[in-house]
């Protein structure tokens, strides 16, 4: 089979499926130009941990909404939600947002971990396996697939695979196999809620080459295309102590091919915090909004405000040095007149394909990219408060004893320290308009 080439058409291939997917939304437009002498950002909040926790919002998250937006409601500068959740559609989250935070929060605000799936076109016609909780099918065709099965429609296809639990396992007369056509790639976009069953079946799956009804070859690898959405291996809700996340998830199927074939489990793409495609997104998303606020001229840096080291921190951190590189690299091209022979932003940043996710050198082209990302990190999520704010400033928050990224991103020690450092989501507001020049009113 051949495999998955993502991005063929680079940025324009984003750009269209960025503007098309905003399009449901509202189209007015409203004008807050900054102020004379002061810098054009954009603020890209994580929401588990930075704005609530499980179902309770954290109560510097509704002020520092309200000093966000004017007396008419509408945001004073770009804003984009970025979290690694994906089991809801983008409507449903933006609404339970709005709630929360009792601001307007609309669809083209939000982005989940999966939606730079929109661009993965090569396989939106491929029959696919879908592996989460929330409405993952409906979720999955919103987002340009054509042909979608589950993990139950699978379980029901082939009775005698889930047998783990006694009580789901066939009754007296083993019913009959009805069988599918042949899966042809694994879309994982989060948690499910059984695991033994996903665990299981993924597996069959993968060493059958897509025919569950076959015997298990270990020896016919690759297997088919695997990607998946969201790699935080923990995350913060109500309870005292972060929770398993779907990146948990990943560290269990990853073990179990292991121990059964041999060989490594391959991804296609790693979508999601701290991927650099994810930031790709999220600052076309921020560029939209600085169009709908009038803005005309290019939004110069990004402010990635999040609680988790490992997603957050060197997820922004990772991407800025890829926007550094990218000027470097568009510096080059310049210089040499489109002539060939400079190096391309992976070769400049010596990237590994996880942590691009799918990105392409192309955007070191653009001239309206960002000059930058800075990280904040907030203290009322999985860095919570109890670690608190280093008391000695030669400290800092990089020094943790187990690395907690994905098996296929490097350990950069630089690459979980914020910019800045505050105690809440309040705190990182006032803290990039006072950097910025901007009155926050």
């Amino acid at each position: 089979m051949q495999r998955v080439r993502c991005w063929k058409t680079g940025l324009q291939l984003l750009k269209s499926a960025c503007e098309g997917a905003a399009k449901p939304s509202t189209s007015r437009k409203y004008s807050h130009l900054p102020p004379q002498g002061a810098g054009s950002f954009g603020l890209l909040f994580d929401i588990d941990g930075v704005l609530v926790r499980g179902r309770t919002p954290i109560p510097a998250a509704k002020q520092c909404f309200k000093n966000l937006v004017d007396r008419h409601g509408k945001y004073k500068v770009p804003v984009v939600f970025v979290t690694n959740a994906g089991n809801s559609m983008r409507q449903a989250k933006a609404e339970h947002l709005s709630h929360l935070l009792e601001v307007e929060v609309t669809p083209d605000q939000v982005m989940l971990s999966h939606s730079p799936l929109r661009m993965f076109t090569d396989i939106h016609k491929m029959r696919v396996l879908v592996s989460g909780q929330g409405p993952i099918e409906e979720v999955a065709h919103n987002l340009g697939f054509q042909d979608v099965v589950t993990i139950d429609m699978l379980r029901g296809a082939y009775p005698l695979l889930d047998v783990v639990d006694h009580n789901r396992r066939p009754k007296d007369k083993i019913p009959p196999t009805k069988g599918l056509r042949p899966i042809d790639a694994v879309i994982l976009f989060g948690e499910p809620i059984r695991w033994e069953t996903n665990l299981q079946l993924i597996v069959d799956v993968l060493l059958s080459n897509g025919n569950p009804d076959n015997v298990w070859n270990a020896a016919r690898y690759p297997h088919i295309p695997l990607l998946a959405c969201n790699m935080d291996l923990l995350w913060m809700a109500e309870a005292k102590n972060p929770r398993f996340g779907h990146g948990m998830f990943l560290v269990c199927l990853e073990s179990m091919y292991k121990k059964v074939t041999g060989f490594d489990l391959k991804y296609e793409a790693l979508i999601g915090k701290p991927s650099v495609v994810t930031y790709n997104y999220a600052e076309l998303l921020i560029r939209e909004q600085a169009k709908r606020l009038g803005w005309t001229t290019p939004v110069k840096r990004l402010y990635a405000i999040g609680d988790n080291l490992m997603s957050d921190i060197y997820g922004a951190n990772l991407y800025d040095h890829y926007l550094q590189a990218s000027q470097r690299t568009k510096a080059q091209m310049q210089a040499k007149s489109g002539g060939g022979g400079s190096e391309t932003v992976e070769d400049a940043l010596k990237m590994t394909s996880a942590e691009l996710g799918g990105a392409s050198g192309v955007y070191g082209t653009e001239g309206d990219l960002p000059e930058g990302c800075s990280s904040i990190l907030v203290c009322t999520g999985v860095y919570s408060r109890e670690e608190g704010l280093p008391s000695d400033p030669a400290h800092t928050v990089k020094d943790q004893p187990t690395f907690h990224g994905h098996r296929d991103f490097r350990f950069d020690p630089s690459l979980t320290e914020p910019t800045f450092l505050v105690e809440d989501v309040k705190d990182a507001v006032e803290l990039v308009f006072q950097q910025e020049g901007w009155p926050l009113e």
